[in-house]
């Protein structure tokens, strides 16, 4: 992707840190994710002002020994997958308030 991409937490969901894992329940069709230690930290960073390339920047690469242009394509395709069930929301603009600027994707 060469667009900035900006991520947030759907609102529609319910999660709990269970270990060193992230349990998060959909509210489309009430399905459960356990989430890995990078999607939990996407997760957990996604807050709608922060940009996908930042976060990849300063949370992931930092925990992790991958290249960051690596790191940023895996992480465009978990965000396209966590908000294709509804858990994360995706924006080229930053997203206030958790609300989408446009259908989540």
């Amino acid at each position: 992707m060469s667009r900035k991409l900006y991520v947030a937490r759907s609102s529609r969901i319910a999660a709990r840190m269970l270990g060193d894992e992230m349990l998060v329940m959909s509210s489309q069709g009430s399905t459960l994710f356990t989430l890995n230690q990078t999607a939990t930290i996407l997760w957990q960073a996604a807050d709608g002002a922060t940009s996908l390339d930042e976060i990849v920047e300063r949370r992931i690469c930092p925990q992790f020994d991958v290249e960051p242009a690596q790191a940023l394509r895996d992480a465009e395709e978990l965000a396209e997958g966590l908000a294709q069930h509804g858990i994360l929301l995706l924006s080229e603009q930053p997203i206030a308030g958790n609300a989408p600027a446009q259908e989540p994707r």
